[in-house]
């Protein structure tokens, strides 16, 4: 069973940067959109960014100007770059991407910014 695989988060000081990065375990032959949503500890998972297959993006209000997604169609990959990174956007990640069968999630990846 194909799955999605994230990498890249940590602990870093306010101000910082991060990159997340999502693959895939297996090969898939098409994916549509592919995202990043995000949940803090109580707070329901929320949308911060996707990308489509033809590279049109989304970002949420909170994440406009910080945060940069991006994807490589012949890798199967997407990744997101946060700089300027705050307190609130402590949370742990998932990868999401659509497939024609249906809606892959990734393990998600802590993400930490101290103030």
């Amino acid at each position: 069973q194909v799955q999605l695989v994230e990498s890249g988060g940590g602990l870093v000081q306010a101000g910082g940067s991060l990159r997340l990065s999502c693959g895939t375990s297996g090969w898939i032959y098409s994916i549509k959109d592919m995202g990043w949503y995000r949940q803090a500890p109580g707070k329901q998972r929320e949308l911060v960014a996707y990308i489509t297959s033809s590279l049109n993006t989304y970002y949420a209000d909170s994440v406009k100007g910080r945060f940069t997604i991006s994807r490589d169609n012949a890798k199967r990959t997407v990744a997101l770059q946060m700089n300027s990174l705050k307190p609130e956007d402590t949370a742990v990640y998932y990868c999401n991407a659509q497939i024609n069968t249906g809606v892959l999630w990734g393990q998600g990846t802590q993400v930490t910014v101290s103030s």
